[in-house]
Order: C-alpha cells, then structure tokens, then sequence
C-alpha cells in the first residue's frame, strides 16, 4: 500500500556533549530561537528551535557530535502513512507506534499535522 498524502520534515533531531554551545550557536549565528524545553532551562535536556533542529543533550556521548538521533516527520495523513511504512517491514520502536527504524537502523518519528499546514509549508519555494 502507498502512501498517497503528503509530507515534509519537522525536526532532524542529533545528540551533542554541549547542548548550552549548541543552543548558543544555533541562535547567535542562525537566528534560531527555542520553541520547546524539556528539563530546566538552565540544564535541558533536549530542546527544539524553530527551524526544525531538535537538539538532544548526552554529556557522556564518545563519537562524534552531531550524531543523528531521529527524523521527526510530519504527514497529512498518520494512520495512512503508519499502514504504508508497515507493508515495508519497519521494526517498532519503543517510544510508540508512530515511531520505527528502517533496516538500516535510521529512526523515524510520524507526526500527525494540523488541517492543511503539510501543504502550506511545502507551498514555500524556499530557494525561490
């Protein structure tokens, strides 16, 4: 079964040792403001800015920064695209049925839109 709605990336999330540097960075150079905290303001342990980088904090991760942790995809259709992404054999993740990795290990979290804002935001000819 295909999925036959649309959809677009919310949040490319990715673990950092330093998630205060990154907060820092992402603001001072890109302007990026938060949208959403988890854990104290002072010490979160996971924020999202706007702009679609969620930044997960892991002091005592060993490889490289950055690391991918998850895509945060946001579909017209949840049921639609969770019946689609089934038929291919995606394993279950813990977190909840709208979350799954594909054979290669990438995980993927379904998010399910509001009224037409799939279509608004891949309306935006952002390279125009």
């Amino acid at each position: 079964m295909a999925y036959t709605k649309k959809a677009y990336v919310e949040h490319v999330a990715v673990w950092v040792k330093d998630i205060d540097w990154h907060i820092r960075f992402f603001w001072d150079v890109l302007g990026m403001s938060l949208r959403e905290v988890h854990g104290p303001v002072d010490s979160p342990k996971q924020v999202w800015t706007v702009g679609g980088v969620q930044l997960m904090a892991d002091p005592e991760f060993k490889g490289p920064e950055g690391r991918l942790a998850h895509l945060g995809i946001m579909t017209e259709d949840l049921e639609e695209a969770l019946a689609a992404a089934q038929a291919w054999g995606v394993r279950e993740l813990p977190q909840g049925r709208n979350w799954f990795a594909l054979p290669d290990g990438l995980a993927i979290e379904l998010i399910q839109a509001h009224a037409n804002s799939v279509a608004e935001v891949l309306a935006v000819k952002a390279r125009a």
